[in-house]
C-alpha cells in the first residue's frame, strides 16, 4: 500500500491521536524480528555488533531501521520506526511509535532489556526484563515515572523477542494502563486556546514586589492594599496567579476578584505549634491564596459543589517509584506521593502532570512551592519551618501534533518547565486544580 494512502486511513479511520495510532492498532513487526532474530538477537555480540544498518519495510508501508548502539557493558540493537508526522525525511529517531530496543549485554550476548515505544514519546514506554527461566516481568515508565513495576508475564524473555506486541499486552491487559499511551488531542482545545490567549495579554505584563490588581482593576500591594506608583506598577507570583484566575471568571461572573479574601487561612494547614509563626514569617501566605483562588474559581465555573478542599486539592498519584538521574546513569527511587503538609516532592511532578493531564484533560493547576527554611533576619534559635513562598500556574496539554506540553506561568512571565523543576530540587509543591473555559479577559 502507498504510504500516503497509509497515511490516510490513519485520519479517516481511527479517533485522532495526533500522528500516533491507538496502541492495538500500531502496524505489526513480529515477522520481521523473527527474520532479524538468529543475526542481531541471540547471535554473538561480535558478530551483532558487526552488523551495518539497514532499513525494511512492513507490510504497513512503514519503514524500519536496524542499527546498532555500542556502549561500554553493553549494546543495543533497535528496530526504529520512521517518524510519521516527518514522513518521508528518513526520521528514525528509536522512540517512534513502535520502536523496539533490545539490550545485550557485551561479555555473554545475554538479552538483558527490552523497551517499547507504544507512543512517538522518547519519555513513555514499556519495558521488560527476565524474570526467571520462564517469566518476564514488565514496568510501565511516563516521564520519569514507574506507573507499573514487576508486573509478571507468564513467558520467557526470549519468546518476547518474536511476539506480536498486542498478543504481549493481552497478557497484562488487568495491569497495564493504556490510557496514558492513548491522549485524544481534540479533548485539549481549551487548553491550547488558554495557552494562547495569555501570551496575547502578557507582554504589557511585568514585575513588582507583592503586586496585585485589585477588584476594581487597579494595580495595588497585596500587604496594604494601597495604590502602585503607575510608572513602575505590576504584579509578583501570587498577583498575577489571581491575574490568570481574573481572566477566566470575568467573561462568566463580570467581575474581579477582591485581595482581601485571598490572603485568609483555608483549610487545615500547620499545627499549634507554627501558630506562633504565622503572623511574624507569614508561612502559609501560598498554600491559603492558591486555595482560595481555586475555590473562587470552581465555585463559579463549575458549581459551589467543587469549591471545597476535598475536590479541587490535588492529592492522587499513580505511581510509588520515579527515575533520578545520577551520574550519568539513572537510580530508581521511592516515591511517596502527596503529603499532607507539603504536597508532592518536585522530582515526581513531570509524571504526575502527564497523568492529570491524562486524566483530567479540561484543567490547570495553580502550584505553591515550599522548603523547610529558616527567616534569616530572625535571631538565633529560630526554627526551620515549612514556607510557601513562590506560586505558579502549570498548564499540562498535549499539542495539534499529540506532543506533551507543560507551559509555565509565573511572576508575570512564561517560563519553561525545565527551569522551574532545576531551580526547586528537594522542594515540594501544593497542586489545586482550576477549571478551563474557552473565555479569557484579564
Amino acid at each position: 500500500m502507498p504510504k500516503f494512502l497509509f497515511i490516510l486511513m490513519i485520519f479517516l479511520t481511527f479517533p485522532v491521536f495526533g500522528f500516533d495510532l491507538p496502541v492495538s492498532r500500531i502496524p505489526d513487526d513480529s515477522h520481521l524480528r523473527a527474520r532479524m532474530k538468529d543475526t542481531w538477537l541471540i547471535d554473538s555480540s561480535a558478530r551483532a555488533l558487526s552488523m551495518r544498518p539497514v532499513i525494511e519495510t512492513l507490510e504497513s508501508g512503514e519503514r524500519v531501521r536496524i542499527s546498532v548502539t555500542e556502549g561500554r557493558e553493553e549494546f543495543m540493537v533497535l528496530f526504529s520506526r520512521e517518524l510519521v508526522r516527518d514522513a518521508g525525511s528518513g526520521a528514525f529517531p528509536g522512540w517512534a511509535q513502535g520502536s523496539w530496543i533490545f539490550t545485550r549485554r557485551k561479555d555473554t550476548g545475554a538479552g538483558i532489556n527490552i523497551r517499547i515505544f507504544l507512543r512517538s514519546d522518547q519519555n513513555t514506554y514499556i519495558q521488560f526484563k527476565p524474570f526467571d527461566a520462564e517469566k518476564s516481568q514488565m514496568e510501565v515508565i511516563l516521564y520519569g515515572g514507574i506507573i507499573a513495576r514487576f508486573v509478571i508475564v507468564p513467558v520467557p524473555f526470549e519468546r518476547l523477542y518474536t511476539m506480536q506486541l498486542n498478543e504481549i499486552l493481552r497478557l497484562v491487559e488487568n495491569k497495564f494502563p493504556v490510557r496514558y499511551f492513548e491522549p485524544e488531542i481534540g479533548v485539549y482545545r481549551d487548553n491550547r486556546a488558554f495557552v494562547a490567549n495569555v501570551r496575547r495579554h502578557i507582554g504589557p505584563l511585568r514585575f513588582a514586589d507583592d503586586g496585585a490588581v485589585d477588584e476594581n482593576g487597579n494595580y495595588v500591594f497585596i500587604e496594604t492594599l494601597r495604590s502602585q506608583n503607575p510608572q513602575r506598577a505590576g504584579l509578583n507570583c501570587s498577583g498575577f496567579a489571581k491575574w490568570l484566575i481574573d481572566g477566566l471568571l470575568r467573561p462568566v461572573t463580570g467581575n474581579r476578584l477582591s485581595i482581601e479574601p485571598l490572603k485568609a487561612p483555608h483549610g487545615q494547614r500547620g499545627s499549634s505549634f507554627t501558630e506562633y509563626w504565622e503572623e511574624s514569617r507569614d508561612i502559609f501566605f501560598g498554600l491559603d491564596w492558591i486555595r482560595n483562588l481555586a475555590a473562587a474559581a470552581n465555585s463559579a465555573l463549575r458549581s459551589p459543589a467543587y469549591g471545597v478542599l476535598d475536590e479541587f486539592e490535588v492529592r492522587a498519584n499513580y505511581f510509588n517509584s520515579v527515575l533520578i538521574h545520577q551520574n550519568n546513569s539513572y537510580v530508581i527511587e521511592s516515591y511517596p506521593g502527596f503529603m499532607r503538609e507539603a504536597g508532592f516532592g518536585v522530582e515526581g511532578l513531570y509524571p504526575l502532570l502527564y497523568t492529570l493531564a491524562i486524566d483530567e484533560p479540561y484543567s490547570f493547576y495553580l502550584a505553591a512551592v515550599s522548603n523547610e527554611i529558616a527567616n534569616p533576619s530572625s535571631p538565633r534559635g529560630t526554627p526551620r519551618l515549612r514556607q510557601y513562598y513562590h506560586v505558579a500556574a502549570l498548564v499540562p496539554y498535549f499539542d495539534e501534533n499529540g506532543i506533551f506540553r507543560i507551559v509555565v506561568f509565573e511572576s508575570a512571565a512564561e517560563t519553561s518547565f525545565t527551569a522551574f523543576r532545576n531551580r526547586y530540587p528537594g522542594h515540594f509543591v501544593s497542586l489545586v486544580r482550576i477549571p478551563i473555559t474557552s473565555g479569557f479577559e484579564p
